[in-house]
């Protein structure tokens, strides 16, 4: 209680003092351990109401899953983020777990895109992370039953696949679930030394770059089968978000020249065509992919990525302009929005389930330029976190953020990215070496183990574009 009042006084001096001064006043071991607080204290409702099922429904305590039967996605996800904050005896039981029941021969049609983000990650992750080759194993078995979705005229995958009989169906998907799979892929051929996984992965995000607009833009939508887009609206919100992400880590982790090549074409394309200079803030809108036209003025919680991946391209400058954007979305109404129309600051869509991406941008930025004043902003969002989504099981997702009304709902990614983002935002460096993980858009670090060069080139640090 006393941790508690402590760190709520010191996020309302935010509102009071300077940024700079208002972060120095953070005492980032006592948020840290808050956090693991928190996590426990989710964790725990998880254990109890929904263990052996997908996710736990906070209100109702009881639980969901997303294909009729479990594939224990929550306990997949939190894996590598109860390694890394010091659970040691939950992990372990998690892990046992996990490898004792997981089986992924079932015959259910699973979304590629996030069966690859949250499953194929968080087993390589832990694998990593703990030596245990089984959960290599499970990894390795889920990859070739995913191999199936790879194989359209385009090569750019179906969004569905069935685990058990290979058959897909989804012809029309999007730039994020088509391009955010090599570093899941990827990384299984560096540990299997097949390259199968690496090539249908890094086709699929070349056949999808290749169909950019003649500005150099991605659309909204596109049919697998004929390569033709369905949806012709660029923006980097969700549907397209993780597939700029992945040009850019793709190189970092694997030292990928046609990643280099695309991510900085594209990102230059998105600066010149998205951006929007509003009152003299920095947002990113919505323009038709072939001509560039403005054609909406929305930002929302899973634009709030950008930052991120910005900073981790070395454009600090700009980075801390959108941060500063997506900070005024979040202080509007005490939570960011799904979505708002940043001309108006009138909300367009006002959920909020439980999202990680302005927290990772604030750690991004936290550790690349040492300013204090992320810590401080991340003090201030976890105490808002906190006030409004704790319950008595777990963490509920908001219906809307300006009633503040709870839903029945808690995604696996909450223990998988915000709490770990909010934890590392405040930990010591030593809780992770940033410079050594490439985090995949579910947040699972994954290190560069194996030991030979890539054919493509090293090892890439930084990298900056206009």
């Amino acid at each position: 209680m006393r941790i508690r009042l402590t760190t709520l006084l010191l996020a309302l001096s935010t509102l009071l003092l300077s940024p700079a001064a208002a972060a120095a006043q953070v005492n980032r071991r006592a948020l840290a351990e808050r956090v693991r607080a928190e996590f426990l204290h989710a964790w725990r409702g998880y254990e109890r109401y929904a263990w052996g099922h997908d996710e736990l429904k906070p209100l109702s305590k009881t639980a969901r899953d997303w294909y009729g039967e479990p594939l224990y996605m929550t306990q997949v996800d939190a894996l590598d983020t109860l390694i890394l904050l010091g659970f040691h005896e939950e992990a372990k039981r998690d892990r046992e777990f996990v490898i004792g029941h997981l089986d992924f021969d079932k015959d259910i049609y699973v979304q590629n895109f996030e069966i690859t983000i949250r499953h194929l990650g968080g087993l390589l992750s832990a694998y990593q992370l703990t030596n245990d080759r089984r959960l290599l194993r499970l990894a390795e078995d889920l990859g070739k039953r995913l191999l199936p979705a790879f194989d359209s005229p385009t090569g750019i995958p179906y969004r569905f696949v069935n685990l058990r009989t290979g058959k897909t169906r989804g012809e029309v998907t999007n730039p994020a679930e088509a391009g955010t799979l090599l570093i899941e892929f990827g990384t299984l051929s560096k540990l299997t030394g097949n390259p199968v996984f690496y090539d249908k992965a890094k086709r699929a995000l070349v056949e999808t770059y290749r169909r950019r607009s003649s500005i150099g833009l991605v659309g909204s939508r596109i049919n697998v089968e004929t390569g033709e887009w369905a949806g012709k609206t660029s923006h980097i919100g969700g549907g397209i978000d993780s597939y700029y992400e992945y040009l850019l880590k793709c190189w970092r982790l694997f030292g990928d020249e046609d990643c280099r090549r695309m991510w900085l074409e594209s990102v230059a394309a998105v600066n010149k065509h998205l951006a929007d200079e509003e009152g003299g803030e920095l947002w990113y809108g919505q323009a038709d992919m072939q001509t560039g036209r403005r054609t909406a003025t929305g930002y929302g919680a899973l634009d709030a990525f950008f930052p991120a991946v910005l900073a981790l391209a070395g454009d600090t400058a700009r980075a801390r302009r959108l941060q500063a954007s997506s900070m005024k979305m979040w202080r509007a109404n005490g939570v960011e929005p799904e979505r708002l129309d940043y001309r108006t600051m009138k909300v367009t869509s006002a959920g909020y389930p439980l999202r990680p991406e302005i927290v990772e941008s604030a750690y991004y930025l936290r550790h690349l330029t040492r300013d204090p004043r992320y810590l401080g902003e991340g003090a201030e969002m976890f105490e808002d976190f906190v006030r409004h989504c704790k319950t008595e099981a777990a963490y509920a997702a908001l219906k809307n953020v300006e009633t503040k009304e709870q839903e029945d709902n808690m995604e696996s990614f909450l223990f998988a990215e915000t709490f770990k983002y909010f934890y590392l935002l405040f930990a010591p460096p030593k809780a992770l070496d940033f410079d050594r993980v490439t985090f995949n858009t579910e947040a699972h670090p994954i290190r560069r183990t194996w030991q030979k060069p890539d054919r493509e080139g090293g090892r890439v640090s930084t990298v900056k574009a206009n």
